[in-house]
Formats: structure tokens, sequence, C-alpha cells
């Protein structure tokens, strides 16, 4: 009993262990995440552990070499709080709330200006959440995610300048 017992939960480490993305714990679990930071998009991912501690880090895309990193802790009832610093010195607070254990969205201030976030959920999903720039958009380019510039459409009947004067009945010609 106790040799299967031991053989189970190795099984079930094995397959959770393989399951699970590179670096990421046994009692753990790494999504994505979608941040606008003053107006600037940041992608990456949230590591969040059994006991509501985890990791975030994100990255600019408009200036790649711009990281941040940081460590939230959360809970079922309270939702979540965290802090993060990037690699250009700006700092960061940041709250959210689950809308289940792997998805949810926040808000925050930075040293930047703004902020808000999704964490495991599309970019469709994550629209409803995200503060984006005014006359900005999510698009997938390939793969890839970007914040493109909405077009706006052109209206299909122009407005008139000048006064519009009624026209004349002409009666039909014999």
């Amino acid at each position: 009993m106790h040799r299967m017992l031991i053989m189970g939960l190795a099984g079930f480490a094995g397959l959770a262990g393989w399951a699970s993305p590179a670096g990421a714990g046994l009692f753990s679990s790494t999504g994505p995440v979608i941040a606008i930071i003053a107006g600037e998009l940041f992608l990456g991912e949230a590591e969040g552990n059994l006991d509501g501690s985890g990791t975030i880090k994100i990255q600019s895309r408009t200036k790649p070499d711009v990281t941040c990193i940081g460590q939230f802790t959360s809970s079922a009832k309270l939702g979540g709080v965290g802090t993060m610093r990037c690699s250009d010195g700006a700092t960061a607070t940041i709250q959210f709330q689950r809308l289940s254990v792997l998805r949810g969205y926040g808000t925050g201030s930075s040293s930047r200006g703004p902020m808000s976030f999704t964490y495991g959920l599309t970019a469709n999903e994550s629209d409803l959440y995200l503060k984006l720039p005014p006359g900005k958009a999510l698009r997938l380019d390939g793969k890839d995610l970007v914040l493109v510039d909405v077009r706006q459409p052109v209206p299909a009947i122009l407005p008139v300048t000048g006064p519009i004067s009624p026209a004349s009945e002409v009666a039909p010609s014999r």
C-alpha cells in the first residue's frame, strides 16, 4: 500500500513537471501578461504559486531593452497586490482581481504613469480590461501582439457646406 502511494505521487509529480514550463515549480502555474504602462505595450508572463505568491516579468515591445520584474501576493477574497522594478529605473505598485485562479486583470501606478494589465487572457479577452491610449488598439501581426493606430472610418455621406436648394419639379416632356 505504502509503495503504491509513493509510486502514485511520483507519477503525479512527473506529469505535473512535464506539463509545467521550464523553471515553473511543481505547485505553480505560468501564464501570459499583457500590460499597458503610460501608453506603451509590455508583454511577458507571471508565475503564481499555490500559496498565492508569485513573480511577474514583462518587456517593452517598443524598447526591448526595458524589462520589468516584480513580486505579488494574492488571495481569492482580497485579490492581489505587488511591486515591480524596471531596468530603466521605473517602479510600480499593482493591484489585481482574479477572474479565476489562472486569469485576472489589474491596474497600477508607476513612475512612468498609469498602468493596466491582464494575466491569463487572450488579446481579445484583455480588451475589456486594458486602458489603451486614445486612438490605439491591440492587433496580432502574425504571432506578435502590437499596439496600432486605429483608423477612423470615412463617412459614407460627406457633410454639405452650403445650403441645399429643393429640386425643381420638371414636367415630363411629351
